[in-house]
């Protein structure tokens, strides 16, 4: 039997496991496997598996392509937006040249029009996401899910059956499951990892070409961590923060650094790299899989939906269940639906759960590096 590795070599893998999908991809490419480009948690990746497509998701978290996604879109626009136009616009994302369909959602007014942009460089299939949680928004959600299998089955000229859609409900489930008994370890105290260690292996797993890999792999992790846990090995002792608001991956991964290097340990994530794309599971005991597809995945509470009662219900959740000692929301400049709800989260995580909260507006560049530790840094000193 293979040795388990140790615990920091694991986690570097998962890190890197975004180089590695370049390698995986082109090799899917070469054996003509469809590869489908997605941006968002909303999108529905069963429907794409189970047609034997690879879903990948697309770069979107480096400034290095925001001056050429300028020369087109208005530099005040959020920076995640302009990253991935700007990769798609320069083909400097092996992720997009390989991609043979781009899948968008209309979340926000900013990614609604730049997906008539990509449209220049590759074919894409913008799905209808309704912005109210509602029996009529479930209706229509269920309908385009439907209609999203249809494309895909004129497309790529394959029939998706019944019992394929059902396989890989189960599979991203097992996956679902599996890192959510990962992140649960943090509910320790003293936590067991560092909040960056986590965030590894939460958001390299999202780069798995293959996603029924993911259960074994992370339950061997957990497995370890739980081990020497119980051999005494563990975090020292820190204020326990929570971190929500935007997506964080690349380079917006110096809000983790600057928590976790300034005396606080992050040990949840809200937002869409931890528990609000794990949390909740696709019914498979059902007699309609569509609609449990789409139940599932219109219940996500992000800030584009309105009202957004299921956001506060999961902070409130996690708040508790993690013994949460203060929030800290990341806001992405430009980002109007999540920058307007902070208003509504901060009186919550204040009025209702008695937290401490902090909300730090960023982009993509470095330069702010040292405010970020400033600011980060006195907010856990008062903790």
């Amino acid at each position: 039997m293979e040795l388990i590795k140790e615990l920091p070599e694991v986690f570097e893998e998962f890190a890197e496991q975004r180089q590695k999908a370049f390698l995986d991809i082109k090799k899917l490419k070469d054996a003509g496997i469809p590869i489908v480009g997605v941006f968002c948690t909303y999108f529905p990746q069963e429907i794409a598996m189970a047609m034997g497509a690879a879903t990948v998701s697309l770069c979107s978290t480096s400034d290095e392509t925001i001056p050429a996604a300028e020369k087109d879109l208005p530099k005040n626009l959020c920076p995640l937006i302009k990253s991935s136009y700007g990769f798609a616009s320069t083909q400097k994302c092996p992720f997009f040249y390989f991609s043979d369909l781009v899948v968008g959602e209309t979340t926000c007014d900013g990614k609604k029009k730049m997906y008539e942009y990509l449209k220049q460089f590759k074919d894409v299939f913008t799905m209808e996401l309704p912005n109210r949680q509602t029996e009529e928004g479930l209706r229509l959600w269920k309908k385009e899910i439907v209609r999203f299998k249809e494309y895909l089955e004129e497309k790529f000229d394959v029939t998706i059956t019944e019992e394929q859609v059902r396989n890989a409900v189960h599979i991203q489930n097992e996956g679902r499951k599996a890192l959510k008994r990962l992140y649960e370890t943090m509910k320790l105290d003293p936590a067991p990892i560092t909040g960056m260690e986590l965030f590894k292996v939460l958001y390299g797993s999202t780069f798995k070409v293959d996603r029924s890999v993911i259960p074994g792999e992370v339950n061997e992790i957990v497995d370890k961590i739980e081990k020497e846990y119980a051999e005494g090995k563990m975090q020292e002792r820190k204020p326990r923060i929570l971190v929500t608001g935007c997506p964080i991956g690349g380079a917006t991964e110096k809000v983790i650094k600057a928590i976790e290097d300034n005396g606080g340990i992050v040990v949840t994530y809200e937002n869409c790299s931890g528990a609000k794309s794990i949390d909740k599971l696709v019914d498979e005991d059902t007699d309609d899989i569509y609609e449990a597809i789409a139940k599932r995945y219109l219940n996500i509470g992000c800030s584009i939906m309105t009202p957004n009662p299921n956001r506060l219900e999961l902070l409130g959740r996690l708040i508790d269940e993690y013994q949460v000692d203060g929030v800290v929301e990341m806001i992405l400049q430009a980002c109007h639906t999540y920058n307007v709800e902070t208003l509504g989260i901060r009186r919550f995580v204040n009025e209702e759960k008695g937290k401490p909260y902090i909300s730090v507006e960023t982009d993509y560049s470095q330069g702010d590096i040292g405010q970020l530790n400033t600011r980060i840094a006195a907010f856990i000193e008062m903790l």
